[in-house]
């Protein structure tokens, strides 16, 4: 059974940093395009990063550019999102996807697995 957890959320000023992390089980983790998504209350869900399945490429959107990296170490099976300079706007349920053999930035239709999220509130 393929798991994806989410972890490292939480309530954090405008300006701060935090760091989620996104532990897989149950798949062969480094044939895995990994990516985060969240939604903010009444709006769609959106894409906020990507890696490739092989690391070689990540992809940002254009709200996280400059401010979010992302990352993966493979031996743990944990893809990571590091945000800084987080913004009230940033607020939202984060999650992590999973896609087979993925670019990183494909729809979100096209993700395998995802996980249940974990809450980011930037409060000002």
């Amino acid at each position: 059974q393929v798991q994806l957890v989410e972890s490292g959320g939480g309530l954090v000023q405008v300006g701060g940093s935090l760091r989620l992390s996104c532990a897989a089980s149950g798949l062969t983790f480094s044939n895995y395009a990994m990516a985060w998504f969240r939604r903010a209350p009444g709006k769609e869900r959106e894409f906020v990063a990507g890696i490739h399945w092989s690391g070689s490429d990540t992809r940002y959107a254009d709200s996280a550019k400059g401010r979010f990296t992302i990352s993966r170490e493979n031996a743990k099976n944990t893809v990571y999102l590091q945000m800084n300079r987080l913004k009230p706007e940033d607020t939202a349920v984060y999650s992590c996807a999973a896609d087979y053999l993925g670019s990183g930035y494909a729809p979100s239709r096209d993700y395998d697995y995802w996980g249940q999220g974990t809450q980011v509130i930037v409060s000002s």
